[in-house]
Parts: C-alpha cells; sequence; structure tokens
C-alpha cells in the first residue's frame, strides 16, 4: 500500500533511525498496519547483546510510534508537520525479537481531541504478540521544512 518511497516522504527519520519499511492496510482516522523487517545488520544488535543479538525494547516501541505518526499525519494530511510523542502506558514485552524476524505492527485510534491522538500499539512475530502498550502523540504546529532552514 506504501513502500519506502511514501514513508520517506512522510517521516523525517532517516537510517538507522528509520523503524518502518512497508505499510500495509490504512484506515483514516482509524487503524494502520506496517511491517519492519529486522535484519542481522542493524546497528543496535552491536551492544545489544553482541554474539546473541535481541532487538532492544524499546526499538519496538519507536517503531511502533513511526507507524502511529504516519497514521497521524496521513490522516490529517498535514504532511510537512512534526509529531511529537506524548507518552507510552502499559507497555509489556511479551517475546523477543531476533533478526530474521518481521515484525508487523499494528495502531489503532481509541481517542483523539484536536491535535492530541492516543493509539493502541502491537508488534507481532509469526502472529504472537511480541510488544503492546498505549501511547500518546500530537500533530505540532511545526513544519519540518521551516525548521530544515532556521537551521
Amino acid at each position: 500500500m506504501f513502500n519506502i518511497d511514501r514513508i520517506l516522504k512522510l517521516l523525517p527519520h532517516r537510517y538507522p533511525f528509520l523503524m518502518v519499511d512497508k505499510i500495509l492496510e490504512f484506515e483514516k482516522e482509524k487503524r494502520m498496519v506496517g511491517i519492519k523487517n529486522v535484519t542481522f545488520n542493524e546497528p543496535y544488535f552491536l551492544g545489544h547483546f553482541g554474539e546473541y543479538p535481541v532487538m532492544p525494547g524499546v526499538m519496538i516501541v519507536e517503531a511502533l510510534a513511526q507507524l502511529g505518526c504516519i497514521l497521524l499525519l496521513q490522516s490529517t494530511e498535514e504532511y510537512q508537520k512534526i509529531v511529537y510523542f506524548r507518552s507510552i502506558d502499559k507497555v509489556k514485552f511479551r517475546k523477543k525479537v531476533r533478526p530474521g524476524d518481521v515484525l508487523k505492527m499494528e495502531v489503532i485510534v481509541t481517542n483523539r481531541r484536536g491535535p492530541l491522538w492516543k493509539v493502541v500499539a502491537k508488534a507481532f512475530v509469526d502472529d504472537e504478540v511480541v510488544t503492546e502498550g498505549e501511547l500518546q502523540a500530537f500533530v505540532s504546529d511545526e513544519n519540518l521544512d521551516d525548521l530544515k532552514k532556521s537551521k
């Protein structure tokens, strides 16, 4: 549905911090499903944990947050705005994510008040939940192009 070219137009994140490879499903203002292909070449595997690489939980949460960001920007059609995290709640890490896994992620909108959005987020490997939680974010008034020019 959305390939990496479209994702790069929506998110300011770049290697090594871009954590969404493809969008599979999108329902405006409701939900989004995307994937992250986890490879041994991820830079965090060097230190987490060397000979036994495991994807850090914070990186899974970041991947979920980036998927939520794409959902918000695509839903509001404010493509040049910046989305900021507001809170992370009730996060549970249920299973390890290792190189070779395909992280399938889903975010579902549970509440929206103006620019503030709340989503339930889940990440799966082989249809088993590996991480879940609630995320809040807001679409700021800041424009990415204006911030780049002000450097």
